[in-house]
């Protein structure tokens, strides 16, 4: 089946609807595929990475690598960590994202 140019540059994000215990609910997009691979760069430490990918994906509320860094510096450990896991589940990068943390832990 042939695919006109227009179709495939069109955006395509999922989104879903992420319940922070406790909290509130977040709304979150997947992440663009540029943006996948700056969050595989090895130079970043994995707080960078988190706030980046939270910057990038989270639709509603918005917000900046600053703010992410405010909420880092707010939250319990594991607060964030419900809201990452959906973005890198809805981005389709399970696999690619248990590959490197088992890279990083053999390494």
């Amino acid at each position: 089946m042939a695919i006109d140019k227009e179709t495939l540059l069109k955006q395509r994000f999922g989104e879903q609807e992420v319940q922070i215990p406790g909290v509130a609910v977040v709304r979150v997009r997947a992440l663009t595929r540029g943006e996948a691979l700056q969050v595989r760069d090895k130079t970043m430490g994995t707080a960078e990475i988190e706030r980046k990918l939270l910057a990038w994906a989270l639709v509603e509320p918005k917000l900046t690598e600053d703010d992410v860094r405010a909420w880092q510096d707010a939250s319990p450990a594991g607060e964030l960590e419900v809201v990452v896991d959906a973005i890198v589940k809805l981005s389709g990068m399970e696999k690619a994202a248990a590959k490197a943390a088992y890279r990083e832990f053999r390494g």
